[in-house]
C-alpha cells in the first residue's frame, strides 16, 4: 500500500511539473511538456492544453493540439474548432488531427469545411483522415463531395477514410 502511495505522489509531482514547464517554461519545455501530457493519458491535463492553445509559439499550440486528441476529451472540442480558423497551418493541423483523435460528431461540419476549403493540402489530407476516424453518415456525405478533389494525395485520402468508415460499419453488429 505505502509503494502505491509514493507512486501516486510521484505522478502528482510529474503532472504539476509537467503543467508548470507548459506555462512558464522556455520554448522548447514548453513544447515538449505539451507533448507529454498528452502521452501521460491524464484528463487533469486538458484545462492546461486547452490554455496552451493560445501561446504565442506554434511549436506549443499545435503539440497542445495533437495531446488533447490524445487525451480524447470532448471539452477540448470546441476550443480545436476554434483552432482550424488560425492563420498558421500547423494550428490547423493540429487541430484537425486533435479533432480526430476525439471523435466527437460536432466537429464533422467544421472538418469538411476544412476539407473542401483549406489552402494546405496536407491539412485537407488530415482532415479527411480525421472524418474518417469520426464516422457517421454526416462524414461520410462530406468525404463523397470531395472525392475529385485537385489534389491527387487529398484525393487518396478521402478514399482511405472512407474505406475506414465502410470497415467500421461492416464490423458493427
Amino acid at each position: 500500500m505505502l509503494e502505491l502511495v509514493g507512486d501516486s505522489a510521484k505522478k502528482e509531482e510529474m503532472l504539476f511539473s509537467l503543467v508548470t514547464l507548459l506555462r512558464e517554461g522556455t520554448l522548447n519545455f514548453r513544447w515538449r511538456a505539451a507533448e507529454t501530457l498528452g502521452e501521460k493519458g491524464d484528463l487533469r491535463a486538458v484545462g492546461p492544453l486547452i490554455e496552451a492553445l493560445r501561446d504565442p509559439y506554434v511549436d506549443v499550440s499545435w503539440i497542445a493540439a495533437k495531446s488533447l486528441g490524445k487525451l480524447g476529451d470532448p471539452e477540448a472540442v470546441p476550443h480545436l474548432i476554434e483552432l482550424l480558423k488560425s492563420e498558421d497551418k500547423w494550428n490547423r493541423l493540429g487541430a484537425v488531427e486533435g479533432l480526430g483523435g476525439i471523435k466527437d460528431q460536432k466537429a464533422v461540419k467544421p472538418l469538411a469545411e476544412v476539407l473542401k476549403d483549406d489552402p494546405n493540402r496536407k491539412v485537407r489530407e488530415k482532415a479527411a483522415w480525421a472524418l474518417g476516424r469520426i464516422g457517421g453518415e454526416a462524414a461520410r456525405k462530406a468525404l463523397d463531395a470531395q472525392k475529385d478533389d485537385d489534389n491527387e494525395q487529398v484525393r487518396k485520402a478521402v478514399l482511405d477514410a472512407i474505406l475506414t468508415i465502410e470497415q467500421e460499419e461492416s464490423s458493427d453488429p
